[in-house]
């Protein structure tokens, strides 16, 4: 296995910056998800580590040495793509075994080597089997197996699990934290869902327009997003903003929206005009209407225990709520919604960073 080290990574296609200085690090055996939306420059930060890519500017090293220049079949990085390519006229065994025999490994040592894999990942029923009668899941198993059995230095991941459904995805995120685990493969995932990323991952890299946006690990970036676009595209359902304008008052910071006023101590007065007011959707308190600001019920999904909720203020504007509400909700019903001060976060409205009062 391999470390990574990125530095001012930038590459563009014409007019457009797919990635722009990038920098981070991922330890040898260390599992780091790219995170965000589609055009984020997820794919081509991989296909750079990868080789499939130069730079225009910037450096890739694995274990402290420069891959700048370095051909892909080189650098020993595996790559998964989001269109999983098996051999259709080549069983499962023979799909693993085909980077092996390339090596030209011992037939011996590619038999134990694929036992190995298959039983790890759960594809040993399909080793005799052709890719056409594989489901979803099961090629996304067989393309890794193929990567890990020649334990590469690195494995990069690419959205490999998006079309798939929601319970094969669920399962396949579970199975590749524990090969990770157990392999101490040194992984970078790239994926714009944010679920996938959190519980996958020991850090998380949001990226925005091929920049880093926010790198920590995953509850340092959900609990204290550093911007309204890492707070937004971390979490599910995203964190409820407001605009707001700002007032000194006494001592205090009072945020006043339309339909909602807030009070914040404060050390000194602010220097803006205008904050945008976040707040998670699980933070949210559900009073009775005389007990908090008045909101009427949209709209109730139920999750089994808990539930999301959507809430119209006075002005229109919906709040999620999610949780275990302590009254019964029925659709048009009008209640009461506080904002609790320790879970209150301020950003400036016109540079989206978060601020300190």
């Amino acid at each position: 296995m391999a470390s990574v080290r990125v530095h001012d990574l930038r590459k563009a296609y014409g007019a457009v910056r797919a990635v722009n200085g990038l920098s981070f690090e991922v330890a040898d055996g260390g599992f780091l998800c790219l995170l965000g939306p589609p055009g984020a420059g997820k794919t081509t930060t991989l296909r750079l580590i990868a080789g499939l890519e130069k730079p225009d500017r910037g450096e890739v090293y694995l274990d402290q040495a420069a891959m700048n220049g370095v051909p892909p079949q080189e650098r020993d990085v595996a790559m998964i793509f989001e269109d999983v390519a098996l051999y259709p006229h080549l069983t499962g065994y023979g799909n693993l075994a085909y980077p092996l025999r390339l090596r030209r490994v011992r037939r011996a040592d590619i038999d134990s080597t694929i036992r190995a894999v298959a039983g790890m990942l759960h594809i040993s029923h399909l080793l005799n089997r052709l890719p056409g009668t594989y489901s979803g899941g099961e090629r996304r198993r067989v393309a890794i197996g193929r990567a890990l059995v020649r334990r590469p230095r690195v494995l990069l991941l690419d959205q490999p699990l998006t079309d798939l459904d929601a319970k094969i995805r669920q399962e396949m995120v579970a199975e590749l934290k524990r090969v990770q685990h157990e392999t101490k493969q040194t992984m970078i995932y790239a994926t714009h869902d944010y679920e996938e990323a959190v519980a996958m991952a020991d850090r998380v890299l949001v990226m925005k327009a091929g920049a880093l946006e926010q790198l920590g690990n995953p509850e340092e970036v959900y609990e204290n997003p550093r911007t309204t676009f890492v707070a937004t595209i971390v979490g599910s359902p995203a964190m409820n903003i407001m605009r707001c304008h700002v007032r000194w008052v006494e001592g205090q910071v009072r945020l006043a929206h339309p339909a909602v006023q807030v009070s914040l101590p404060a050390a000194a007065p602010p220097t803006v005009e205008e904050v945008l007011l976040g707040i998670r959707p699980e933070h949210l308190r559900i009073v009775s209407a005389s007990e908090g600001i008045r909101a009427t019920v949209e709209v109730i999904q139920s999750l089994g225990e808990e539930s999301i909720v959507d809430l119209r203020l006075s002005n229109g504007v919906i709040l999620k709520f999610v949780g275990r509400p302590d009254r019964e909700l029925t659709r048009g019903a009008v209640i009461g919604v506080r904002f609790p001060a320790e879970h209150l976060l301020v950003f400036d409205a016109s540079t989206g960073q978060r601020m300190r009062l």
